[in-house]
């Protein structure tokens, strides 16, 4: 008889990092980072600009086009009290909800004073209620800015991009010795629809000379958009995976790129999706048929893909809900073993860090 799959639990995603390794900037040059090829056993150290030559004529590699926003905003209450927002989501009426950091909440009704407050130069925000319901975790806003400024547009002007919380660089309303680094390559250099508090990252090793070999390789580009969540930082908390309540994001495919899946079925090329991001937008796609709309899709070992033949990612945090996506991929072991090597060939990791390329296991 077959044995039965074996049953995961949180521990099994857990291992020890040193600070050390935990990246707090770039490298130099976005396609001078490391790239762990973790397809076969031994696996193969690598730099990322030899991506190129690890692809067929023919593959197809989707990106995420998503562009991070500057969602992180300071401001103060009636009262004098200091508070952060961490806009995660511009609602269509022009509402936004959000994350909100501060000693004691306001009331529904209550006016925050935004980046100095609408009289200082900045904009207001009245607290509506929570989001999405009564209970909900988030708080939903109307912003209040000169006449005709969108809430994009305000996040432009008075936002910091939020990074995350393992990057140890303090943010605040003062002058940001890093933030100018940041906004240059904390951003993919295809970021192309805004709606992200968090960067796609394992896209942003891409450099325009890299892009230029996939060309000449004959390897295919397409996108789709999955606006990444404040949720992506937040740790599985219950010891059994299925108590996990996974955060929702809202994705997109466009109809390109539907074309292009099909052209690479239909001559045997492979999928590589460039990130963690990418593999639930296409998946979620394949369960629901849905090309666009909301997904909590939840993937660990066990999961039958259906779309994704590789994946380009960067190393994740223990306990994640992203370590176990990668191990439903490649396989539990071998992932355990590619991340045991990493840490003791001092790959960077996180945000930041270095990068591999995983098969999915057959």
């Amino acid at each position: 008889m077959p044995s039965s799959p074996r049953a995961f639990t949180l521990s099994d995603f857990d291992f020890e990092l040193p600070e050390s390794l935990i990246a707090q900037h770039p490298t130099p040059e976005r396609s001078a980072s490391r790239l762990l090829d973790g397809r076969s056993s031994p696996s193969v150290h690598r730099i990322f600009r030899e991506l190129p030559e690890l692809l067929n004529a023919g593959d197809l590699l989707v990106f995420n086009d998503t562009r991070v926003l500057k969602a992180r905003l300071f401001g103060e209450k009636a009262s004098g009290g200091k508070l952060e927002l961490l806009i995660e989501r511009v609602l269509e009426d022009g509402e936004i909800v959000a994350h909100m950091r501060v000693s004691k909440k306001p009331l529904p009704g209550a006016r925050i004073h935004m980046c100095g407050g609408l009289r200082r130069g900045g904009f207001d925000a009245v607290l509506l209620g929570r989001w999405p319901d009564e209970n909900g975790p988030l708080f939903r806003f109307q912003l209040q800015g000169p006449a005709g400024e969108t809430p994009y547009e305000l996040m432009e002007r008075h936002g910091h991009l939020p990074l995350p919380p393992y990057i140890e660089r303090q943010q605040s309303e003062g002058d940001d010795p890093d933030a100018a680094e940041d906004s240059q390559r904390y951003q993919t250099v295809f970021a192309s629809k805004p709606g992200a508090v968090a960067a796609p990252t394992a896209a942003l090793h891409f450099d325009e000379a890299v892009l230029a070999r996939l060309a000449e390789r004959g390897v295919e580009r397409a996108s789709v958009t999955l606006h990444v969540g404040a949720g992506t930082f937040q740790p599985v908390k219950t010891e059994d995976l299925a108590e996990h309540q996974m955060h929702s994001e809202w994705y997109d495919i466009p109809l390109a790129t539907l074309a292009a899946l099909e052209r690479c079925r239909q001559r045997g090329g492979r999928v590589i999706a460039v990130g963690t991001t990418t593999v639930r937008t296409l998946e979620s796609w394949a369960q629901s048929g849905r090309t666009q709309g909301d997904t909590n899709i939840f993937i660990t070992p066990g999961f039958a893909f259906q779309v994704v033949d590789l994946l380009v990612t960067n190393f994740h945090l223990p306990k994640s809900t992203l370590m176990m996506l990668v191990s439903a991929l490649a396989g539990y072991d071998q992932v355990m073993d590619l991340y045991r090597q990493a840490i003791a060939h001092h790959y960077r990791f996180f945000s930041y860090g270095d990068s591999m390329l995983l098969e999915r296991q057959r």
